[in-house]
């Protein structure tokens, strides 16, 4: 058990590295590291999520299973106890939401009770504008008290704001990706890799690049795949998709679909974010408010503020006040520049 005065150091340095952060990747490295100073966690799963649809992005892991990571995310999306979609608070233990009854969660009866997992911290990273991320810290053959659920507790809205902060700063202006043709992956129901078109492996490497020859891991296609086995059990109704960051300012949208009857294989579709897609995302990511949305996604007809205005049904006043509310919120100073970036052209 950590002691307080530990706790609180590992907090003040957990939101220095939020203030810091230019990457979702190395803020999550190094909030981890000093998580992991301050209680002992055995192992991990960070992902990312589509503020929108809850579902799983960019995924950090240092878990015993990593060979059987797809039945971990199965399980994981299939499971109700302490899903991070329709978590009540920031943080919930296993052990606690299962009364002492680890069994009761279909993803430890089925996977982690053969690693010895005592307990799992989940932490939701959740705000008005989505859901940013989830974290899964496990303990092996112990539990987390309630101190250690407090402090995780205290990191939840630093970090929100954080991963949101760093998610703004990948939509910048980029040239469209020049089409490659369908990519396309099939996945059993248990989640093994079917098949593929030739443009799959492309995207893939790119989102999740393989160490030395190896594979690359379908982790985001994955991810979108189980939340379409959670609609059809129905734990969570949010749509199978996902926009997902490439490089740079690219982003894609990821989609499951069943092909057939309920037994059927699981087909995942890779593409290039369609515009009005990304502008939703860069609105969410922002913290624009709806109204603010709304005449966001109108700039791109090209209108001037007479007619925003006629359109919106809104006083000239009102879109320029609008406007300049979105320019202080993105940084941004022009029309022009604030196009490029939410619609990334």
């Amino acid at each position: 058990m950590a002691n307080a005065r530990s706790l609180a150091s590992a907090r003040d340095r957990v939101e220095r590295i939020c203030d810091a952060a230019t990457d979702a990747r190395t803020l999550r490295l190094d909030v981890l590291t000093e998580i992991r100073r301050a209680i002992d966690v055995d192992a991990y799963a960070w992902l990312l999520t589509d503020p929108e649809t809850s579902v799983g992005t960019a995924p950090l892991a240092d878990v015993p299973c990593l060979p059987e990571l797809p039945s971990l995310i199965r399980l994981k999306y299939l499971t109700a106890l302490n899903r991070w979609s329709s978590m009540s608070r920031p943080v919930a233990l296993l052990t606690e939401a299962a009364a002492g009854d680890l069994s009761r969660s279909l993803l430890w009866r089925e996977l982690l009770y053969r690693f010895d997992v005592g307990d799992v911290a989940s932490s939701v990273f959740r705000d008005r504008y989505g859901c940013w991320g989830f974290l899964d810290l496990w303990r092996i053959g112990g539990e987390f008290d309630r101190a250690e659920a407090a402090f995780l507790g205290d990191l939840a809205a630093p970090l929100t704001t954080a991963i949101r902060r760093v998610q703004a700063l990948t939509l910048i202006p980029v040239r469209r990706i020049r089409p490659r043709g369908p990519a396309v992956l099939l996945l059993s129901p248990g989640l093994e890799v079917r098949a593929q078109t030739s443009q799959t492996a492309d995207y893939l490497s790119a989102l999740v690049p393989a160490a030395g020859d190896a594979a690359p891991v379908p982790a985001a296609a994955y991810n979108v795949a189980a939340q379409l086995l959670a609609n059809e059990a129905g734990i969570d109704m949010n749509p199978p998709s996902a926009r997902v960051h490439l490089s740079g300012g690219s982003w894609l949208t990821l989609r499951a679909a069943r092909i057939g009857g309920p037994d059927a294989d699981l087909a995942v579709s890779i593409e290039e974010i369609a515009p009005d897609e990304r502008a939703t995302l860069f609105a969410r990511a922002h913290g624009l408010s709806p109204r603010e949305q709304v005449l966001l996604l109108a700039l791109a007809t090209g209108g001037d503020t007479r007619e925003l205005a006629g359109e919106l049904v809104l006083s000239e006043h009102t879109v320029q006040d609008h406007l300049q509310s979105i320019f202080g919120k993105t940084g941004l100073r022009s029309r022009q520049a604030l196009l490029a970036h939410a619609f990334g052209a």
